[in-house]
């Protein structure tokens, strides 16, 4: 099952507005998805030479105000954002890579992601409850994706929602399941990329964080999905640029995406795109099986 939801601003007008509009597609998709809700929504760049940190207290007890302050010892810190008393924002003096293994040294905090533009929230509570939980009416930015969970391969926890991240600026959202994970984990762990759960999806993720580390493309990246990742799914990837949107060559998990001057919008059922402005007058199809589609200054 799970619903997958996307949206990429193509008029600068629309960016203010991007959190409302994610956050009514997360909710026309929570049947689809009741048993958690994420999304990795992309604003506020940080300059060179910084970072930005997703991080998560799977620890209630964790006290964000003294992560902040080693945080600054470590780096310094530009921003410090408490989004939830789960989840907080830094904005850190460091490149990604040297962020991120200092966060990762932290007791009962796991990180979400990493990169310059990247956000990503999730927790394991109804679609409807996160979209309140985050606010994200109150969030601007130029695109997001975003999904909603029905887990049937593993428990029901933040930890295995969705979107992964496993590369800077790189996230994944699926929908579907693949057969050869555990196999394509243990080969990508070899070649050095780290793995925080079980899920299947997060595997699709450190794939492309692979292919892409070795020279390819994202599109290059994707296509390679075609060749070694046995399963079906949807996939949705997010980079700081724009989003691509995959499925594999049978097709069998439903997608429908729309366009307008204004932006481009993925969602696994049309109910998700019909209250977007203009829908009705957008351009409307289903996805190809085994195409690659990007929008954005996504590498082609």
């Amino acid at each position: 099952m799970c619903g997958i939801v996307g949206i990429f601003c193509k008029s600068p007008a629309l960016e203010e507005r991007l959190g409302a509009l994610v956050g009514d597609m997360l909710v026309q998709m929570g049947d689809r998805g009741p048993d958690s809700a994420g999304v990795a929504i992309y604003r506020d760049p940080v300059g060179a030479g910084a970072s930005k940190l997703s991080l998560y207290a799977s620890d209630a007890a964790v006290d964000w105000t003294a992560v902040t302050e080693l945080a600054a010892g470590a780096f310094g810190v530009s921003r410090s954002v408490e989004v939830t008393p789960r989840h907080i924002i830094l904005d850190v003096l460091a490149e990604p890579d040297d962020a991120q293994a200092w966060a990762e040294t932290l007791p009962g905090v796991t990180v979400m992601s990493t990169g310059r533009k990247i956000e990503i929230y999730k927790e394991a509570v109804e679609p409807a409850a996160f979209v309140q939980t985050f606010d994200l009416a109150g969030m601007a930015g130029s695109h997001a994706i975003g999904h909603t969970r029905m887990a049937t391969e593993s428990k029901v926890t933040t930890a295995g929602s969705h979107p992964f991240s496993t590369g800077m600026d790189l996230c994944l959202v699926h929908n579907g399941s693949l057969s050869n994970h555990n196999r394509l984990r243990q080969e990508l762990r070899r070649e050095g990329i780290g793995f925080k759960t079980e899920n299947d999806s997060e595997v699709a993720a450190g794939y492309l964080t692979w292919r892409m580390r070795e020279g390819a493309t994202l599109e290059q990246a994707l296509e390679g999905c075609l060749e070694d990742l046995d399963g079906f799914y949807t996939f949705a990837v997010g980079t700081a640029d724009g989003f691509a949107v995959l499925r594999d060559p049978i097709a069998c998990k439903p997608a429908v995406m729309a366009e307008t001057d204004d932006y481009v919008a993925i969602a696994s059922e049309y109910r998700a795109l019909a209250e977007l402005p203009d829908a009705a007058d957008a351009t409307v199809w289903e996805p190809s099986p085994g195409v690659v589609y990007s929008w954005g200054a996504v590498p082609a």
